[in-house]
C-alpha cells in the first residue's frame, strides 16, 4: 500500500513539473505586454521641436525620457536605428495659460501644456503600429515666474507623456 501511494505521488509530482515547466508567465507591474521571443529591441528617433516659445532642451530631454521608460521597463536593447519597435515624431505644441481666475485680474494657477505627435512601428506585428498626438499638462502656482519651475514642470509633463506612450504600444491594459 506504502508502495502504490509512493508511486502515486512520484507521478503526481512529475506531472506537476512538467506541466509548470511547460507553461511561462510573463508578469511585471510596468503593464508591459512584450514577446521577447519576438522583440529585442527599439529605437526612439530625436524628436525636434516644432512649437513655438518652448525651453531649447525640451526635444533632448523628452527624447531621453522616451528611450529611458523603455530602458528601465523592458528588456530590450536601445538601438540607434531600425528596432523592432520604432518611435520617432514632433514636440508640436508648448504653451503656458491661466486655468484657475480668482477676485482679483490674475489667475491663481497656470497650466503649462506639452503634446507631441508619435508614430510607432512594430516591425514585428503591424496590427500594433500607430500614429497619434499625444498631450498632457501640469498646473503650477502662478505666483512663480514659469522660468523658475519650468525645468520641474517639463521633467514631469515628459514623465507623463512617455508613460502614455509607453502604455500605448506595449501595454494590454
Amino acid at each position: 500500500m506504502r508502495s502504490k501511494l509512493s508511486r502515486i505521488s512520484i507521478l503526481l509530482i512529475a506531472l506537476a513539473s512538467t506541466i509548470f515547466t511547460g507553461c511561462k508567465i510573463n508578469y511585471g507591474f510596468s503593464g508591459a505586454s512584450v514577446d521577447y521571443n519576438e522583440v529585442k529591441t527599439y529605437s526612439v528617433d530625436f524628436f525636434p521641436n516644432y512649437a513655438p516659445l518652448a525651453q531649447p532642451t525640451l526635444s533632448q530631454e523628452f527624447t531621453e525620457a522616451l528611450r529611458n521608460i523603455f530602458l528601465n521597463q523592458t528588456k530590450l536593447d536601445l538601438t540607434k536605428q531600425d528596432g523592432d519597435l520604432q518611435f520617432s515624431g514632433k514636440i508640436v505644441d508648448y504653451r503656458t495659460a491661466p486655468v484657475s481666475i480668482q477676485a482679483s485680474e490674475v489667475a491663481a494657477q497656470n497650466r503649462l501644456t506639452v503634446t507631441v505627435s508619435v508614430v510607432f512601428v512594430n516591425t514585428k506585428d503591424d496590427t500594433k503600429n500607430f500614429e497619434q498626438s499625444f498631450s498632457q499638462f501640469i498646473d503650477y502656482d502662478s505666483q512663480r515666474p514659469l522660468s523658475e519651475v519650468e525645468g520641474e514642470l517639463i521633467s514631469q509633463v515628459n514623465e507623463l507623456l512617455v508613460q502614455d506612450i509607453f502604455n500605448q504600444a506595449v501595454s494590454d491594459w
